[in-house]
Order: structure tokens, then C-alpha cells, then sequence
């Protein structure tokens, strides 16, 4: 149980470390270019994309143990829930901020470059990892079906 938990954390860290740089490099020339408006814009691009994918590794590793048919349930409410939230959460902030005090292209080209940045990263230290995935034995393969 220790090693897989040693692997989430790999797997969390390795994703997070190349979207935490690009947002602080984002964060640097959005502010120098849009000024305090593209600061909080990058921010808030930062924390939501950051949030939204983490708990995305949390809900795999709560449902590790579980199986197939609770694992494939769990993930698709998670990623229903979280579509939805991100859906409602863009609503209110195109509707109730002001462009002058968050700056909607900062938010999305940081959003998408921090995305980016966050799948290269996870992919990249699930390649370094290189985890074993059980595989069924004969016997659990039913080929009459």
C-alpha cells in the first residue's frame, strides 16, 4: 500500500511541478502585459486548473481498491461533477467580473497552457514510473461470450 501511495505522489508531483512553473511564468507576463487584471486572471486560472486536476489523481487513489464497476462509476460522477462546477463556475465569472478587474484572455490562454503543462508533466512521470498494470490470467477470460 506504501508504494502505491509513494507512486500517486510521484505521479501528483511530477504533474505539478511543470504547471506551477508555467503559472508563475504566466503570472509574470500577463501582469506585465495586462497589468492587475491579468494578474488575477492567470491566478484564477492557476488555482481552478490546478484544483480541478488534482482531484482528479485524488479520486483515482480512493478508488484503487475498488472495483472495476465502482472505480468506473466514482470517475464518472467525479468528472461529471467537476464539467458541471467548472461550467457553472465560468458562468459567474463572465457574468459578475468586471473585464477591468479579471482579464478573461489571461484567464484562458493561462488555463490552457496550464493544462498543457499539468497532462505533460502526468504523462511524463507515469512513463518514469513504469507501473505494472495486472493483466487477467486465461482462466478469467471467458471467450464463450
Amino acid at each position: 500500500m506504501a508504494d502505491k501511495h509513494h507512486s500517486d505522489n510521484k505521479l501528483w508531483k511530477g504533474a505539478i511541478s511543470p504547471a506551477v512553473i508555467t503559472s508563475v511564468i504566466l503570472i509574470v507576463i500577463m501582469t506585465i502585459a495586462k497589468g492587475r487584471s491579468g494578474l488575477l486572471g492567470t491566478l484564477l486560472a492557476s488555482v481552478t486548473v490546478i484544483i480541478f486536476f488534482s482531484v482528479h489523481l485524488l479520486v483515482a487513489r480512493l478508488s484503487r481498491n475498488l472495483d472495476p464497476m465502482a472505480t468506473m462509476i466514482l470517475a464518472m460522477f467525479s468528472y461529471f461533477t467537476k464539467v458541471i462546477l467548472m461550467g457553472v463556475f465560468l458562468v459567474l465569472v463572465t457574468k459578475f467580473t468586471d473585464p477591468a478587474t479579471v482579464d478573461l484572455i489571461s484567464f484562458a490562454i493561462a488555463a490552457i497552457l496550464i493544462i498543457i503543462a499539468w497532462l505533460f508533466g502526468e504523462i511524463h512521470s507515469f512513463l518514469k514510473l513504469r507501473l505494472q498494470l495486472p493483466l487477467p490470467s486465461k482462466e478469467d477470460i471467458n471467450y464463450e461470450s
